[in-house]
């Protein structure tokens, strides 16, 4: 396996991959029926063609998920890093209206990967995250995406509250959501630049990461429940922004 090359498993993680353009992907192990699968679904787009195949049975795939308990359904590939998408390029490409959201000290892989496939499928702009803690190599984060990591711009940076420093001074609102604060999300306009942050799934944001907020928000719930899993959180304000883009002008 090369250096910078890692596995993912799962039928519409590895099918979304091989549909990616920009996606090397390495080697394929496929038992007989998800070729099958593959060649059935996608007969006008040959998406094995010049891919290195391995034929294994589902037993030999399990080796692949046994320590994640994850299911590889007949599908594991081995592939290779996207290039960085570059937070201040991108800005300078796409200079109105864009919404990102971040991401403050969140780790869990599944919870990330479902953050991440709410947001392309709300066309989200972008999601950053700190460089370091982020498992791009996860294939619990993968496998939870759904096949999403292909369609959605992901900004790895070195510091969280530098990077908005730099929103900011580039015309964003930064909107922090706190179960604490006392407006509700949905009372925004949501007009211009903005940046969805969302802290840890036990600690919320950081101290310094709530100061270089402009403002607090939250999601109105039933008073008898404390909170709703972020990822749940995250979907329910990216479907609500992107059904305000398209249908209020």
């Amino acid at each position: 396996m090369n250096k910078s090359s890692f596995i993912i498993v799962g039928k519409h993680t590895v099918v979304e991959a091989l549909k990616n353009p920009r996606r090397k992907v390495l080697r394929l192990f496929l038992t007989e029926e998800s070729k099958k699968t593959i060649n059935r679904e996608y007969q006008k787009t040959n998406l094995l063609k010049d891919i290195k195949i391995h034929f294994k049975s589902k037993k030999e795939l399990d080796k692949y998920t046994a320590s994640d308990q994850i299911m590889h359904q007949g599908y594991v590939a081995e592939i290779e890093q996207l290039d960085n998408s570059i937070l201040k390029d991108f800005i300078k490409e796409n200079k109105r209206d864009l919404t990102f959201v971040c991401l403050d000290e969140v780790t869990d892989p599944r919870n990330i990967g479902s953050i991440i496939r709410s947001a392309a499928s709300f066309k989200i702009d972008g999601l950053i995250v700190k460089e370091r803690s982020f498992p791009d190599k996860s294939k619990l984060l993968y496998k939870a995406a759904s096949g999403a990591m292909e369609y959605l711009n992901i900004f790895k940076v070195s510091n969280i509250n530098t990077a908005l420093k730099f929103l900011k001074n580039n015309n964003f609102w930064i909107y922090g959501f706190d179960t604490s604060a006392k407006k509700n999300f949905s009372e925004i306009q949501w007009n211009g630049n903005n940046v969805l942050m969302f802290g840890s799934e036990g600690f919320g944001m950081r101290p310094h990461t709530i100061k270089n907020s402009d403002f607090l928000v939250k999601i109105n719930i039933n008073n008898k429940i404390e909170s709703l899993n972020i990822s749940n959180s995250a979907a329910i304000v990216f479907h609500y922004i992107s059904y305000l883009k398209k249908n209020v002008k």
